[in-house]
């Protein structure tokens, strides 16, 4: 049998994660990047003495794609993983200040989080005993019907006795952090998912988990070293700029599923000033943004290639605060009555020392903040960290500064769920991958890591080429 050869384009983690899955099942593959390292949008840099997360990012106990990708670079070892689910809530809206937490028992679901609710102080009587009515009604929902993503989650929860203060106290706690949108502007069908495989599915599935080093150490460094030992030629800074067949591909067909045999395929990348490569290859998997992908999918290749950009984005600003003293006596906090979202101590990933605290808030949905003045941000913030965290009040500010994803995630708006693809298009031998692909999740690494995985098993079908299937036993991923 002829060497099959691939081209992965983007080194996020679905391109990394479809590279490496080609390359273990014997196919030769090329993965180019365009920046300077690997990650995607979960990345780090340095900032003087800093390590620096450009932005917070956590995954849940039921990743188990992503948790697999981390095994996959030898990475587990980089991650903390709670034992047991527990989200210190601060309330500070009201006149007195007032800690609350989530967590759950060692009891099966839904009794798991029963006790945990019962107590919750930010809800009346009344509204806790609404969130299970809520919870028993999205527990019953079938995850496959369509009808669902047309729906937005708000409504939803508003038509089934959820209080505006139970849904800013509950629900958007949750799905603000995990959907990057408020439950008014999200699909029914992607919070459902989020809700029912987070805290119905398994007593542990919503345990969190984070990186304790710097992500750059997971997604550019070990994921480095796992491509190359699994032979995988990596090209950073390497823009491609077109997708062609060559003289004897086949042409594109004009409906229906994918040949089963793939066409031969040009990728052409800039790799430098006045430099340029030129690969061909059996397989090119594009593994970039959905505009991106947009620009070099060749004609025909998907029915309505505009739905691509339908597909909207939604930022997160990430606001950092290096204290000169210890400030925050927990790995994180999540607030309510507060502008501030999230705040995590980054501490020892990022490499400070010498007695001080750098703490990162996580702000998601921030489209009304994402483009504000430092100087205006850092006069909002701080303030507001005072308020949380009163140690702040006497503690001395040695560093402020903020990273913006302005297009960190796709826009999980009602609707949304009929413009994403599947990993398949009328181009044979050309494939998608992303977290804006079909994979049923929001845009999370999950996400990333089951697109590049569906991806590269679709591929491996349509080549007919023998694979290990063990890796893609995956709940709920795609088949080929």
């Amino acid at each position: 049998m002829a060497e099959h050869t691939a081209v992965v384009v983007g080194g996020g983690l679905a391109g990394t994660t479809a590279a490496l899955a080609l390359a273990d099942a014997g196919l030769r593959v090329t993965l180019l990047e365009a920046r300077p390292r690997l990650g995607g949008l979960a990345f780090s840099f340095r900032r003087g003495d800093l390590t620096v997360d450009n932005g917070q990012h956590v995954f849940l106990r039921c990743c188990d794609a992503y948790r697999r990708f981390l095994d996959r670079i030898d990475a587990a070892d980089l991650v903390t993983v709670q034992d047991r689910l527990d989200v210190p809530v601060l309330d500070v809206g009201r006149a007195r200040p007032r800690l609350g937490r989530l967590r759950r028992a060692a009891l099966p679901v839904p009794l798991h989080l029963a006790a945990s609710l019962a107590t919750y102080p930010h809800l009346s009587l009344a509204e806790r005993a609404s969130v299970g009515r809520a919870a028993l009604a999205l527990r019953g929902l079938d995850l496959a019907d369509p009808a669902l993503d047309a729906v937005d989650f708000g409504s939803w929860l508003s038509r089934r006795g959820q209080s505006p203060r139970t849904i800013e106290a509950l629900w958007d706690l949750v799905g603000v952090a995990t959907l990057n949108a408020t439950a008014g502007n999200s699909s029914l069908g992607l919070a459902a998912m989020v809700f029912k495989t987070g805290l119905l599915s398994d007593p542990g599935a919503a345990d969190i988990g984070w990186a304790s080093r710097p992500l750059g150490e997971l997604h550019d460094d070990r994921a480095r070293t796992a491509l190359d030992k699994a032979g995988v030629r990596t090209l950073l800074r390497a823009r491609v700029t077109s997708v062609t067949r060559t003289d004897a591909a086949e042409p594109v067909r004009s409906g229906g599923d994918t040949d089963d045999h793939a066409a031969v395929w040009e990728v052409e990348a800039e790799t430098g000033p006045g430099r340029a490569e030129r690969l061909t290859a059996d397989v090119v998997v594009l593994a970039v943004p959905q505009q991106e992908a947009h620009g070099l999918l060749p004609a025909g290749a998907l029915e309505d290639p505009g739905a691509l950009l339908r597909i909207g984005t939604a930022p997160i600003l990430n606001v950092h605060v290096v204290y000169d003293r210890e400030v925050l006596r927990q790995p994180f906090l999540a607030a309510l009555g507060s502008p501030v979202q999230w705040v995590f101590d980054r501490t020892e990933p990022s490499g400070l020392t010498g007695g001080g605290q750098y703490l990162a808030l996580s702000q998601s949905a921030a489209e009304e903040e994402i483009d504000l003045p430092v100087a205006e941000l850092r006069a909002r913030y701080l303030p507001e960290l005072e308020r949380l965290l009163p140690a702040t009040r006497d503690a001395v500010v040695r560093d402020f500064f903020v990273t913006r994803e302005r297009t960190a995630t796709f826009a999980p708006t009602p609707g949304v769920g009929a413009l994403r693809p599947g990993p398949r298009t009328r181009a044979p031998g050309v494939w998608l991958a992303g977290a804006w692909t079909a994979t049923g999740w929001p845009a999370t690494m999950e996400s990333a890591v089951r697109s590049g995985l569906q991806a590269s098993r679709a591929a491996l079908t349509a080549l007919r080429h023998p694979f290990d299937p063990r890796p893609f036993e995956i709940e709920g991923l795609e088949p080929a």
